[in-house]
Formats: C-alpha cells, sequence, structure tokens
C-alpha cells in the first residue's frame, strides 16, 4: 500500500496488506515507520510495528474507502471474466486492479518499490460512456475501448461513472442510463446548484451532453495542484462494518464532529444544513457512505457535499437514511431537525432561520436552476412539491 503524504508530489511505500483467512491485515512498512508523522487513519492504523487486524470489517474502513464498490466491482468483474482461467475476484483483486487515480491518498501496487500508474491512457468521455454502456447492458466491450475500463473501475456507488483529468482538473464522470425514466442526473445538477445558493459547501457540478445523454461532471476535492489529499467515509468516522449501515447517524457524526474535527461549531452548523436541504429536496439517500471528512493526520475536516440527488417520492411519509435525533428519529420533516436542534449546538431560532433562508433560496430559484440544467417544463412542474418541497416535509413547520 502506497500514500501521498500531505503536500507531497509523490507516493511513498506505507506498507503491505497480507490475506489472514477471511480478513486483510495491514502492517506498516519499517521506512515508513521511520518517519513516523502521518499514521494513515486514527484509531484504526497506529503508527505500531504490529501487524493490525480490521476490528469491525475485513479490512480497515480507511482502506476499505479507497477501493471500488457498486460500478467499479462491476467493471473489474467484467475484466477478469476475459481471461476464462480467472477465478472470482477477491478484496485484494479489487484494490489491485482498479485505477490508480480514485478517491483519496492511497494507492495499492504488487512492488513494495516500483510505483506503476495504472489508469494514464487519454480517453474521451464519448468511449467511457461506450464501454459503460457496454457493461450495464452485459455486452462485451470493444478491444478499442477497453482502455476506458481503469478509468472507471475505482469510483463507489451503483451509478456507472468514471474518473477523468481534464486540462489540470480532475473530474467524477456520471453517465446517465439508457433506460432511466426520469432525468436523474438533471434533478442531481439543480439539487447541487440549489445547495450552494443555500449557503452550503458542495463540490462543483456542470452538464455536459454526450451521445445525446446527459453526463453530470463533479469537480474532485481530494485532489488539488499538487498532490491528493486523504479521504475516509463518515461510515469509517462511525467505526461501523460495511453491512453496518442501518447504525450510522448524524446525531453519532455530531459527538464525532464535537470531538475529532477542526472547528466543531461551524461544522455542526454545516451538517444541520445539510441534513435539512436533503429533507426539501427529497434526498433520502444520505448514507454514511455519502459524507466523508478529510484527514490530515490528526483531526478530521468535513468535505463537501456530493451525492445530493432528490429520490423519487409519490408524497406521504419519508425517512432519512441516518436518524437525525439522539433519540433515532429519522423523519423527513424540517419541524423535527429544528425540535433536535441541539444535537447540533444551535437554539431552536438559529436552526428555524437555517430552514426558512432554504425554503426561501429554493422557491426563488427552483425555476432557474432546473431551466439551467434544460429540464423541461412538464419535469420541473413534476418535481416541485413532489421531490421539491414536498408537503410531508413542511409538515409542523
Amino acid at each position: 500500500m502506497w500514500v501521498w503524504r500531505p503536500g507531497e508530489l509523490e507516493p511513498v511505500v506505507a506498507g503491505v496488506l497480507r490475506q489472514r483467512g477471511p480478513l486483510v491485515a495491514f502492517s506498516y512498512g519499517q521506512s515508513y515507520l521511520d518517519r513516523a508523522e502521518f499514521p494513515l487513519y486514527l484509531p484504526e492504523l497506529p503508527l505500531v510495528s504490529l501487524e493490525i487486524a480490521p476490528e469491525h470489517d475485513e479490512i480497515a474502513g480507511c482502506i476499505r474507502d479507497a477501493g471500488p464498490d457498486g460500478w467499479g466491482r462491476r467493471v473489474i468483474g467484467y475484466q477478469m471474466q476475459i481471461d476464462p482461467k480467472a477465478d472470482e475476484p477477491t478484496l485484494l483483486d479489487y484494490l489491485l486492479l482498479s485505477g490508480s487515480n480514485r478517491i483519496g491518498a492511497l494507492d495499492f501496487q504488487a512492488s513494495p518499490t516500483e510505483y506503476i500508474h495504472r489508469g494514464t491512457s487519454v480517453v474521451t468521455l464519448d468511449d467511457l460512456m461506450r464501454a459503460a454502456d457496454a457493461i450495464d447492458a452485459g455486452d462485451d466491450v470493444a478491444p478499442e475501448l477497453r482502455d476506458a475500463l481503469l478509468h472507471e473501475s475505482s469510483p463507489g456507488g451503483a451509478y456507472p461513472k468514471a474518473l477523468i483529468d481534464d486540462g489540470g482538473r480532475h473530474l467524477l464522470a456520471k453517465f446517465s442510463s439508457r433506460t432511466e425514466e426520469r432525468p436523474v442526473l438533471k434533478y442531481e445538477y439543480a439539487a447541487m446548484t440549489l445547495a450552494r445558493r443555500c449557503g452550503l459547501d458542495v463540490a462543483p457540478v456542470e452538464l455536459a451532453r454526450i451521445l445525446d445523454r446527459d453526463v453530470l461532471l463533479v469537480e474532485r476535492f481530494d485532489r488539488d495542484a499538487s498532490s491528493r489529499r486523504a479521504v475516509v467515509s463518515a461510515l469509517t468516522v462511525l467505526g461501523l462494518g460495511e453491512f453496518e449501515g442501518r447504525y450510522a447517524s448524524y446525531a453519532d457524526l455530531a459527538e464525532q464532529i464535537r470531538t475529532r474535527f477542526t472547528e466543531p461549531k461551524a461544522t455542526l452548523r454545516e451538517l444541520f444544513g445539510r441534513i435539512t436541504f436533503n429533507i426539501l429536496v427529497s434526498n433520502t439517500d444520505d448514507h454514511a457512505k455519502n459524507h466523508a471528512a478529510f484527514w490530515d493526520g490528526t483531526m478530521l475536516t468535513l468535505t463537501p457535499a456530493y451525492d445530493v440527488t432528490p429520490q423519487r417520492r409519490s408524497g406521504g411519509e419519508a425517512a432519512q437514511a441516518m436518524a437525525i435525533g439522539q433519540d433515532g428519529w429519522r423523519m423527513s420533516q424540517v419541524a423535527g431537525c429544528i425540535e433536535r436542534a441541539s444535537t447540533y449546538l444551535l437554539d431552536r431560532d438559529e436552526a428555524r432561520e437555517i430552514v426558512q433562508m432554504q425554503i426561501a433560496v429554493i422557491e426563488e430559484c427552483w425555476n432557474d436552476v432546473a431551466a439551467a440544467s434544460e429540464m423541461g417544463a412538464v419535469e420541473r412542474r413534476d418535481a416541485l412539491g413532489r421531490q421539491i418541497l414536498n408537503r410531508y416535509a413542511l409538515e409542523g413547520l
């Protein structure tokens, strides 16, 4: 396992991963311990000379966060099927076969002395979309498109996507499906744009058209001009395994923010604003992998928001993926968030002011933002009052 330490241009060897039965253990290399200034993540991987076995999952959460899931694993599975002698991919296969341009500051190599970047070929968005379409449909990828696969093998989530560089910009490209029934990426673009207008810290986005289909381009926040930034998911921050997401809560994350994050009061206000905005735009897919933090070796800092996508709604009761209150309350209603504002170091007047500002911005800007996404008039009307500012979300306010 290799790592880019803060501010450094080149990676160094951090240590080695070994399969131990169903678990993957990690050991720091002595050369890395001799530097002894950047633990890969605490409390999971302290700077010790012993082999470290994972406590909550088959692998340490900070390493799991650097690996592919969903779409990336589908791409790697396809690559391995090309070789009829290949076995089913293991967790180490997924780490080693995915592209090096992954999220965060880690990468995985077969060698402890030679670093080889996987996925350096230049590919077009057209080629990336064609390759994604083939895999999504269960078809063969044309040989001339196979260079695109490494660019699509690292991202998480289930939606077809790729990690690309564009003239110095580092982007995540999300592709619309050929079979989708509604303009999902237009809705995500509109929600992310509205969130920024509400003063929330969100990743910049833009919409493109490729092969007469939508592509959402999201600027990556884990890259700067010279280095890569370490990132861990909220699932890892909460010390939960991959299949324990149902136990994640905003209330527990707020407790972590109070004790382990930089600028805790401002961060809690930002988190509260993200929760209420998610409710107002019907983003109920706000699970713990859709929140993340930078790690600087000592403290955590909340990353910009991402994956803010209005979900299909038909009215009536809804709930968020993570509990909002310490009492386990998770209903998609901003009035209940205001009642529990003290969890986020806010009083009710401050919380109500945040909510009312967000409602006002959404009401004022929805048509303009929806038009900028080239959403049709029917789609705009269909979303407003159903996904955007759903009546259930406002009950009791």
